[in-house]
């Protein structure tokens, strides 16, 4: 892609000077909401804003005085990785009312305030939505009952509103992702984790009932992420009769060697005629129908609780960051917007668009009308929804497709899938969801144990539906996993692909994987074996393959580091001022480090991406410690592992320690494998299963594309492809076209998304840096997704 340097344009044009900006947190609180404020106070003062707090929400403004108070730099200091709002939020009748809306304005505009950031719900941006329509009018009233004078009035002139979505529904239209909702996923998935444990030993069925009143994305992805038994969302009503097919579904369950079932159930969830579905009625169920031991947990606010995700903080910061752009140039005619992010692309919509859209989604559910309900939630939604259906029904045998008409046999392929590369949590996900989707679709699936070396060794065998129950939350490879390349075994693969029939490759790893298929596809023209549809999905914690934006086992990575940056930065509390230095996985790819330094709040990152000299530690050195003669006590450093092979952890340690002496300490600390470990996270989870289900489903596509006389055959780049996440779409590429888009030496792409992620994290850090906004969300309309065709 041409870089578009004519069009590049660098905050540095956008000026906040004499500006003010006031933020709140309004409705319900969600974690993630002190990142978004945090970025909103650096950014706005960076720019040379004034901004204010407004605490309590709308209900301060109402009241002003101490309520609305000016932000400064170090008065976000440690809010990163708070959990609620630390500026409080509260649900203001007084708000509603025309007085309660005109004492607001009169309070904002004794302090020049006519920008706000409102991050809330769907309530509280409707709300400033009106409050910026009635401005002129409020303003009016005021000068009328002597209040204001006509030059305030003049300087005040226009409101502008950014909205951000805080909520851990994840029920707000035309966002991927609302503030809150990953870390609500951490919350309900540690719950869930645990009490599989308990059931297995008693053989017991669990009912949970997760938050979500109007919305079953929590129920969903959770339900997902852990492989449930059944979930009951309010968007997708069971028919009638669902009592007994669940209670058939738990019944072949546990006849299937699974000791216990899950059923996770939205707090809203209804049946096809509107009425609740309650947990306790699900319990009587259970027990009358199967008579099985059940228990009924309601995990209420403790989904609200506890620290932000790594996402959250990011999402959050990414967010804060694009609602001052987005503040700093609004004027009359734009409309007020929300900012938010689709796939990992930031995007700004108008905010009363989003609002009908959220409110359309209530309407069609009342209407009965689900399927458009389910639509308006948009893609993200409507993805789970279909990888959901996909894994949760299980067919009989009898049952499998049997197309006479289209192949002159049971047209059952047999698909082998391996893990190639070091271990990365959710692995086992994507491998669980490929086996199921795969004995779905008709195929019969072939393990292959410890990567390509257990491949040419005939560690090979058929893998059923139940070999893969309870596979989603555990850490690294159940199958196994080398890092031996396929090039020197070619003959022996060559000879098992023979033995077992094998018609397609399914590879799940990092970096070597992708080289593994490289040279499978390079050897077809030798190997007629090797003509078979096979594609590679990105597997590892560096986050270094080319063709995708994240691979699954980065975000598992990113809360393993910021979880012990903020315990590291806990141990120093209380004690006189002190520098970690913490050194990340990554080989040369700094992704885990510069994002993994985005969320845990690092003042500086290291990586081999962006080369640094002796002068650039210099004067980070010379800038943590103006910052220590502030009331900052504790700084934090990292260095991924390859960033430069003289200035080591060590070099980096001692320098700080010497330079920094008499005004702070220095510790180091070097991660190591932990980040490879660990039970996969709620994103991780999903990912995985989601991008597994989609290759399958390529391979099938494929496979009855190149079938031909009798057998497979399929030599063409685009049967040999990597499914990876490119900005907002899953997209198949096929690897050789990935070549130049790759440095072999160092084992990375050469472009990489994150990158411009860094100048962030340098203004968050109270850097002068240029910030390139040619690539900050341009206003966008939403999209309402047509009805698909039938074919």
């Amino acid at each position: 892609m041409a870089k578009r340097q004519d069009t590049k344009k660098f905050f540095e044009n956008l000026s906040g000077a004499g500006k003010s900006i006031g933020v709140l947190t309004s409705g319900g609180d969600a974690q993630g909401m002190n990142a978004a404020v945090r970025a909103v106070v650096r950014m706005g003062i960076y720019v040379g804003a004034k901004v204010y707090f407004v605490h309590e929400g709308y209900q301060g403004m109402v009241d002003g005085g101490d309520n609305i108070e000016e932000a400064s730099w170090e008065s976000v200091s440690s809010m990163l990785q708070v959990g609620g709002t630390v500026i409080g939020s509260a649900r203001c009748k007084e708000f509603r009312s025309h007085e309660g809306r005109l004492k607001a304005a009169h309070h904002l505009v004794q302090r020049d305030i006519t920008n706000l950031c409102v991050i809330g719900g769907d309530g509280s941006l409707t709300g400033a939505n009106l409050f910026r329509e009635e401005w002129s009018g409020l303003l009016e009233e005021l000068v009328q009952q002597g209040l204001i004078d006509e030059e305030a009035a003049q300087n005040n002139s226009e409101l502008h509103i950014v909205g951000m979505v805080g909520s851990i529904d994840n029920d707000f239209c035309g966002t991927d992702m609302t503030i809150g909702t990953d870390s609500a996923l951490h919350r309900i998935i540690e719950v869930v984790d645990a009490i599989m444990t308990t059931a297995q030993s008693h053989q017991r069925t669990f009912v949970l009932e997760v938050m979500g009143r109007h919305c079953g994305y929590l129920a969903l992805v959770s339900a997902l992420a852990c492989g449930a038994d059944w979930v009951l969302i309010p968007e997708m009503p069971p028919e009638d009769g669902w009592e007994e097919q669940m209670c058939q579904k738990l019944s072949e369950n546990r006849a299937d060697k699974k000791r216990l079932n899950i059923i996770i159930v939205a707090e809203g969830a209804i049946d096809s005629h509107n009425k609740p579905i309650t947990t306790d009625h699900i319990k009587e169920l259970v027990v009358s129908c199967l008579g099985f031991d059940t228990r009924v947990t309601i995990l209420g606010h403790v989904q609200r609780g506890g620290t932000p995700s790594a996402f959250d903080r990011i999402l959050a910061s990414r967010m804060g960051v694009e609602a001052v752009l987005a503040l700093l140039e609004a004027s009359a005619s734009t409309p007020a917007c929300v900012v938010s992010l689709c796939g990992n692309q930031a995007v700004r919509l108008p905010l009363m668009e989003c609002v009908q859209m959220t409110q359309d989604v209530q309407k069609a559910m009342d209407e009965k009308n689900f399927e458009e309900a389910v639509r308006l939630r948009g893609r993200s939604f409507e993805n789970n929804l279909n990888t959901y259906k996909l894994l949760s029904y299980r067919k009989a045998d009898s049952e499998l497709p049997n197309e006479e008409d289209e192949l002159p046999y049971n047209s059952s392929f047999n698909v082998a899938v391996l893990n190639v590369g070091a271990p990365a949590a959710g692995m086992n996900a994507a491998v669980r969801s490929a086996v199921r989707v795969g004995i779905t679709e008709g195929h019969k699936m072939f393990a292959v144990n410890d990567g390509f070396e257990g491949f040419y060794k005939g560690q090979i065998k058929e893998i059923k539906w139940g070999d893969v129950g309870g596979w989603t939350g555990q850490g690294g490879s159940i199958l196994g996993t080398k890092r031996t390349l396929p090039a020197k075994h070619l003959d022996k693969i060559a000879e098992q692909i023979r033995i077992h029939n094998i018609n397609a490759l399914l590879v799940i790893g990092g970096f070597e994987a992708f080289l593994g298929v490289m040279e499978l596809s390079a050897a077809r023209e030798k190997y007629n074996e090797f003509c078979v549809p096979m594609v590679m999905v990105p597997a590892t914690v560096s986050n270094n393959i080319p063709g995708s934006d994240l691979s699954i086992g980065a975000d598992t990575a990113l809360n393993a580091i910021t979880d012990t940056c903020d315990r590291i930065k806990q141990s120093a509390s209380g004690t006189k001022r002190r520098v970690f230095i913490i050194e990340t996985m990554g080989g040369y790819c700094g992704y885990l480090a510069s994002v993994g330094g985005l969320a845990a709040g690092a003042d500086a990152v290291y990586i081999y991406e962006e080369p640094f000299d002796i002068r650039d530690l210099q004067s980070n050195v010379e800038h943590l410690t103006e910052k220590m003669k502030t009331g900052i006590q504790r700084g934090l450093v990292l260095r991924n592992e390859n960033s430069n092979e003289n200035f080591t952890t060590d070099f980096i340690y001692q320098l700080y320690s010497e330079e920094g002496k008499g005004v702070f300490d220095c510790r180091k600390n070097v991660l190591g494998h932990m980040q490879q470990g660990g039970a996969p996270s709620p994103f991780d989870r999903n990912f995985g299963t989601k991008i597994a289900a989609k290759a399958i489903q390529w391979i099938s596509r494929k496979l009855k594309d190149s079938y031909k006389e009798g057998k497979v055959f399929a030599n063409t780049e685009d049967t040999a492809c990597l499914l990876g996440m490119r900005r907002r779409a899953m997209v198949f590429q096929p690897v050789v076209q990935l070549k130049d888009q790759t440095d072999f030496i160092h084992r990375i792409p050469k472009e990489q998304w994150w990158l411009k992620l860094r100048p962030l994290m340098k203004i968050l850090a109270k850097y002068k840096t240029s910030y390139d906004v040619s690539d900050s969300g341009q206003l966008e309309h939403v999209t309402r997704v047509r009805p698909k065709k039938v074919d």
